[in-house]
């Protein structure tokens, strides 16, 4: 082969291989589930949480491990920088939060008071306050100076997604039961709660430059609110509804500017929209399962998200061969958009869409955050292998029927399981239940 040919092949080689490491997943260190994902200010470094217990500290440019911070007793949920991005807050499974020193992954305080998951945390501009998020049915405000607890806010529902405004003043905060509320912050009042989503509210943020709030749910949806226009209950509509997850909705970003909006879900894909226009901007479809935290660097052209594949991948928005695919090839795999259902539903199906963020059907799939249901009926409860069940379930002789499931989500699995990792949603209504039991009992049969 002449030399010249030889050099160009080279050439070509070195490109595809550079291509396909720009695409690979650039920090793989987690031993399960990345559930959150946090960039500093400078955009220099990156925080990521898992269901392995543990927080990473990266270098991104490097696509380095800087710093590993152990010391939660479960599943770390989210993680969050603050104090000039030398510190970091965690929360977890274990009812805790904890604030770690990064120089040296040193774990500074604990703080404990919620009596179940905590699931979301956030931090004031000044880094004074915290809030998390729990399913214990409270939003709760700390004092970090001291570690003490501030208030604790009460909600009819398991609290899911929490987020300060930019100037502190105010904190917002996404609930199980489709709600978002605002309370202030240094006395607790609440100052306005609406209806935002048909079922859970899965992650929120907030953008002063535009005054938006963006909203993900399981209802396969992302919303976007206008804060100076919410008014009350009645009257508050969203300023648009972004459509195309086939599936629940785990996570939502704004980009600094707020003219970029991110998300992740059960289907596997991030999506980015522009602001006012409505239209996917990117779909990425590069995890292996669902995608449960997105985040955008403060350039507002890297985008970070981690998924249930234990990857942490990294996006350039400003790269045409970033790896997105046409919505054609993303949107035409597996069920149909949301924007374009072909068939009618039921209403058992709809009400598992909740569910499928944690569960698969069927024996291939897999598990997520929970095993597959698939052979679900007649099966002892802790009982399917390779998942690792909590203490609760492996010691129980419960069997899945009719008339356990029903009961698990009349009274709750914190009552019916005590100390099982399952979410603590309920479903009071008795036509729903049987709804959804119709559903399981047809699409888990083996």
């Amino acid at each position: 082969m002449p030399r010249q040919r030889v050099c160009i092949v080279a050439m070509v080689l070195i490109m595809a291989i550079g291509f396909a490491k720009q695409l690979s997943a650039a920090f793989d260190a987690h031993g399960g589930p990345v559930k959150s994902v946090a960039i500093s200010k400078d955009g220099t470094r990156a925080l990521t949480a898992s269901f392995d217990y543990s927080i990473i500290l990266w270098d991104l440019a490097q696509e380095a491990m800087l710093v590993e911070l152990e010391g939660h007793d479960a599943a770390v949920n989210a993680v969050t920088f603050l104090r000039g991005d030398q510190q970091a807050l965690s929360a977890s499974d274990d009812g805790t939060l904890a604030l770690w020193a990064l120089n040296d992954g040193r774990r500074l305080l604990q703080l404990e008071g919620h009596e179940g998951k905590v699931v979301a945390v956030a931090v004031a501009p000044d880094g004074r306050t915290a809030a998390s998020a729990g399913w214990d049915r409270t939003l709760r405000l700390w004092n970090l100076e001291t570690g003490s607890l501030l208030h604790v806010l009460p909600w009819r529902d398991n609290m899911n997604a929490v987020r300060f405004s930019t100037e502190g003043e105010t904190v917002i905060a996404g609930a199980s039961d489709g709600d978002i509320a605002i309370w202030r912050v240094d006395d607790g009042n609440r100052l306005l709660a609406i209806n935002a989503h048909d079922f859970a509210v899965t992650g929120v943020d907030h953008d002063e430059a535009s005054g938006l709030i963006a909203t993900s749910s399981t209802d396969e949806t992302v919303r976007l609110w206008n804060l100076e226009t919410l008014g009350n209950e009645a009257s508050s509509k969203p300023a648009a509804t972004l459509y195309g997850h086939v599936g629940p909705v785990l996570a939502v970003d704004l980009s600094r500017d707020g003219e970029l909006v991110a998300s992740g879900g059960v289907d596997g894909t991030v999506r980015v929209w522009r602001r006012g226009d409505g239209d996917r901007l990117k779909v990425f479809a590069r995890h292996r399962g669902p995608v449960w935290s997105v985040a955008f660097a403060p350039d507002g052209e890297t985008l970070l998200s981690g998924g249930a594949d234990g990857l942490v991948l990294t996006y350039d928005l400003g790269d045409p061969g970033d790896g997105s695919a046409p919505l054609s090839d993303v949107d035409s795999h597996g069920a149909q958009p949301a924007d374009d259902v072909a068939r009618e539903m039921s209403r058992g199906e709809k009400l598992f869409k909740t569910c499928s963020a944690c569960h698969t059907l069927t024996p291939d799939d897999g598990h997520r955050a929970g095993p597959t249901l698939h052979g679900l009926f007649g099966r002892t409860a802790g009982s399917h292998p390779d998942y690792n069940y909590s203490d609760s379930l492996l010691k129980s002789d419960l069997v899945w029927s009719e008339e356990t499931i029903d009961e698990l989500f009349a009274i709750g699995p914190d009552h019916l399981l005590p100390g099982t990792k399952m979410p603590l949603q309920r479903m009071p209504s008795r036509q729903d239940r049987a709804d959804l039991i119709a559903f399981l009992k047809k699409a888990t049969r083996p």
